[in-house]
């Protein structure tokens, strides 16, 4: 089985994609490490900025690596922003049905009362180098964009709201 982990930066998608190891023990690919390998190994001149341009260069990438654990019998947790909208059309109903989707949300409301202390924890997972550019407004309109895009592919999505307490049963 192969699960898929987006949402807008800052929701949480490289924890839930840890404790998800920790319970079923499938490895993870976080798609900022591989973007960030390919950078740095200028296999690419593409910049960390570049996010649109990195979703059509990094997605054929992990989609034929998605396709390789399926076809290998293997589990794997492939976590980050750049899965587009429509990435179902890139498989076949037998991949489809070895693949779970999840896109995490946080409603305008959660963001407005813990933008600051979801700041302040964003280094516990991964260490992040310069986040200046990530504002309040910048984060609501991340998260509306991808609300957007689970309304009108018909994804589900887990919508955070109240508390931060996500979980998933695969």
């Amino acid at each position: 089985m192969v699960i898929l982990i987006t949402g807008a930066s800052h929701t949480g998608k490289t924890l839930l994609a840890q404790r998800l190891l920790e319970k079923y023990k499938y490895p993870y690919l976080s798609l900022d490490l591989l973007k960030m390998g390919l950078i740095r190994s200028k296999n690419t001149s593409l910049t960390p900025e570049e996010d649109d341009r990195l979703t059509d260069y990094l997605w054929p990438i992990a989609r034929e690596i998605v396709k390789t654990a399926i076809e290998n019998g293997q589990n794997l947790i492939v976590e980050g922003c750049y899965i587009p909208g429509g990435w179902e059309k890139d498989f076949s109903e037998a991949y489809l049905q070895e693949i779970r989707y999840c896109c995490l949300i946080m409603s305008p409301q959660y963001i407005a009362q813990h933008f600051f202390d979801f700041m302040k924890y964003a280094n516990v997972m991964e260490q992040r180098m310069d986040d200046s550019w990530c504002t309040k407004a910048h984060v609501l309109a991340d998260n509306a964009d991808y609300y957007r895009m689970c309304q009108r592919y018909g994804y589900k999505y887990i919508w955070i709201a109240d508390e931060y307490k996500i979980e998933i049963d695969i």
